[in-house]
């Protein structure tokens, strides 16, 4: 939990974002520009998932690439989200954003982009959530009863309680976007963090559609991305910066990167954890852990797996989490200790020389351990004094470790690349170079 008592200085007017940027696109460089007219910024700095996202899927391409992508599209700061919150329910990965922003001591404010672009219509909402009142928990109990997913039963419960105050209720608590938005604010309301929240109006295309445009989502660039005999471009799609750093990954073997390369481990992994230790594993309760191994079991491919595993109650997305979470080894106990420490280090990705100064400030005031170079994550990977933050960390490396297997050219599969990347610098590389040292 955050201890908003103890904070220190929170600078004025710095701005924070929490993204993915899988990959950066203009619907990005859109949320950066137009955050920017709303008020004079003196930076920007991005806490962004590491090489596995939120939906249990893997990234395109590495995060110190897609860094670079976004401080050469104007953000000055880069951090990774660890791998505990990046992969987690829409709850747990705001609020593990929220509180690594928070305890950077230096941002002051929050943008997001919504689907609905009202920030009041998304805060009346997100207090219900916030709060819980026994209205509000008795018609969410009733609709998880009768077997509906959480974002559905949770979706109905708000609709019986305010749907005729708020046109198109449903509509809006089940757009992509949205469902983060709210996450975002009940966060900032429950926990009384002072970050200003402003919301961006999404451009273009929907999370989910597979249409291209100057505006496309980032799910229809990957889709075109993989499916090379499709003879479409996705040029008017991206930022040419970013565009020229994928066409790079690209031809270097390192990109794309895809799930679907890790079906023989999943596969194999599953059917042989034994039944007790797969029952610990996070988020997978109810018996669970019996449906999962015959799945294993029959299964030959890794969609196969998913269909088998599928039900009413378990949507695809979370089947995809805990998949990553059994490949991993992540135990629901030690997902419940990272939750009540939060996030407890800065690795930094890469920043810009705007970014050395917030990085500085960091550096004075925050009480959480900054990451620089990769010795420095080493060193911290081989530190017995917190545990938490030992086990935490250690996560993320095994992810690259585990990440980097999937590179299409198996040259550049080598491992503990956490150890040995430094963070990326645009912009003076003297100064920065002299503040990492």
């Amino acid at each position: 939990m955050v201890d908003t008592k103890s904070k220190g200085e929170i600078l004025t007017s710095v701005l924070g974002i929490i993204a993915e940027f899988n990959p950066f696109h203009n619907g990005h460089l859109h949320l950066i520009q137009t955050a920017r007219q709303t008020q004079d910024f003196s930076a920007i700095v991005c806490v962004m998932s590491g090489n596995f996202l939120q939906r249990g899927d893997v990234a395109l391409c590495n995060k110190w690439v897609r860094a670079r992508m976004a401080l050469q599209a104007g953000a000055d700061l880069v951090i990774e989200l660890p791998f505990c919150f990046a992969v987690r329910s829409a709850y747990f990965f705001a609020r593990g954003s929220i509180e690594l922003l928070y305890r950077t001591t230096a941002v002051s404010h929050l943008a997001f982009g919504s689907e609905s672009g009202m920030l009041g219509e998304l805060q009346s909402i997100s207090t219900i959530i916030a709060h819980e009142n026994q209205e509000y928990k008795t018609h969410l109990k009733y609709h998880l009863d009768q077997g509906l997913s959480f974002p559905s039963a949770r979706a109905l419960a708000i609709r019986a309680i305010i749907g005729k105050q708020v046109p198109g209720l449903e509509q809006i608590i089940m757009q992509p976007n949205n469902i983060l938005a709210l996450e975002y604010l009940r966060v900032l309301e429950q926990q009384s963090i002072p970050l200003k929240p402003l919301t961006i109006a999404r451009k273009g295309s929907g999370y989910n559609s597979l249409e291209l445009s100057p505006y496309a989502s980032a799910s229809a660039i990957r889709r075109v991305l993989l499916s090379p005999s499709e003879d479409i471009r996705i040029e008017d799609s991206m930022p040419l910066d970013s565009l020229a750093l994928l066409n790079q990954e690209i031809c270097a073997g390192r990109a794309p990167v895809t799930i679907d390369a890790l079906e023989q481990s999943i596969l194999g992994k599953l059917r042989t954890i034994p039944l007790k230790k797969l029952r610990q594993i996070y988020e997978v309760t109810e018996g669970l852990e019996n449906r999962i191994k015959q799945a294993a079991i029959s299964s030959g491919t890794l969609e196969e797996l998913r269909q088998s595993i599928k039900s009413k109650r378990y949507s695809l997305t979370r089947i995809n989490r805990i998949l990553l979470y059994s490949l991993l080894d992540v135990e629901g106990e030690q997902m419940l200790s990272f939750d009540q420490h939060g996030p407890l280090y800065m690795h930094i990705l890469g920043f810009s020389t705007k970014g050395q100064k917030i990085l500085q400030t960091i550096k004075n005031k925050s009480k959480l351990r900054v990451l620089n170079r990769g010795s420095e994550v080493k060193k911290a990977c081989q530190d017995t004094s917190d545990p938490t933050l030992q086990a935490m960390l250690g996560l993320d490396v095994r992810a690259t470790d585990i990440y980097c297997l999937l590179y299409p050219n198996s040259s550049t599969r080598h491992g503990s690349q956490d150890f040995t990347t430094s963070p990326v610098i645009v912009g003076d590389d003297a100064n920065a170079q002299t503040l990492l040292s």
